[in-house]
């Protein structure tokens, strides 16, 4: 895992320190052994985990302007994708992952613990912690790297980020900003840009960056019904 690691971050002129290849190691090795009980990922070979999970979370930073301490909330971080692989690439980031299963939040919680990281972790549905007062518009950036559709998605995150900060979609190739323009508008973002590229193996990717320009109306999130039924 480790020469996996080195070369495939490598070829995107990325170098990772010796404690960085240790903490991804220890990561991919607790990634595969809970898997066998709770099903995080279906990806468990080392070279798919280095690139489809590590370098595809990492990618994002090096596209986007990322001060030095800046607070960011991963929302629906599952196995914990792509908060984890970010801190351990940038640990002067101050990362919050939050999930609605208490076995993931158990399994993150873990990792942390095992890794050094200090980076909280919440159980909450995504839009219940965007009506909490100690999250709502708390966050310079959010992340979500979910299949679900980007206005969906929207009306999950953009309520977690503050005036001035960002969302970070981390989409596939086929998913258009533009189809989201109006849920972005009515809770109080702007697209900002678009970047497409591949991963080595030659996956295309598609990160949607949107600017939070004012606060988000106070009646999103709606329900989680709603918000899926009804998509803005």
């Amino acid at each position: 895992m480790k020469t996996k690691l080195r070369e495939i971050f490598a070829k995107e002129n990325l170098t990772l320190s010796d404690i960085q290849i240790e903490n991804f190691k220890t990561y991919a090795e607790m990634l595969v052994e809970w898997n066998e009980k709770i099903n995080l990922t279906a990806i468990t070979d080392d070279e798919g985990i280095a690139e489809k999970h590590f370098l595809d979370s990492v990618l994002p930073l090096t596209k986007v302007d990322v001060p030095r301490g800046t607070t960011l909330i991963d929302v629906g971080t599952g196995a914990g994708f792509p908060a984890i692989p970010m801190k351990i690439y940038r640990d002067d980031i101050e990362v919050t992952r939050l999930d609605s299963l208490n076995k993931r939040i158990n399994f993150l919680s873990e990792v942390s613990d095992e890794l050094g990281l200090s980076a909280k972790c919440i159980l909450s549905r995504a839009e219940d912690g965007g009506k909490n007062p100690d999250l709502r518009e708390k966050f310079d950036i959010a992340t979500a790297r979910a299949v679900a559709p980007l206005p969906v998605l929207c009306e999950y995150c953009l309520p977690f980020v503050k005036v001035g900060g960002k969302f970070l979609a981390l989409k596939g190739p086929n998913e258009n900003a533009e189809d989201a323009e109006k849920a972005v508008e009515i809770l109080g973002g702007k697209i900002c840009s678009t970047w497409n590229y591949s991963l080595p193996s030659g996956d295309n990717r598609r990160l949607i960056v949107i600017e939070k320009v004012k606060e988000t109306p106070k009646k999103y999130p709606r329900d989680a019904g709603k918000i899926k039924k009804s998509p803005l």
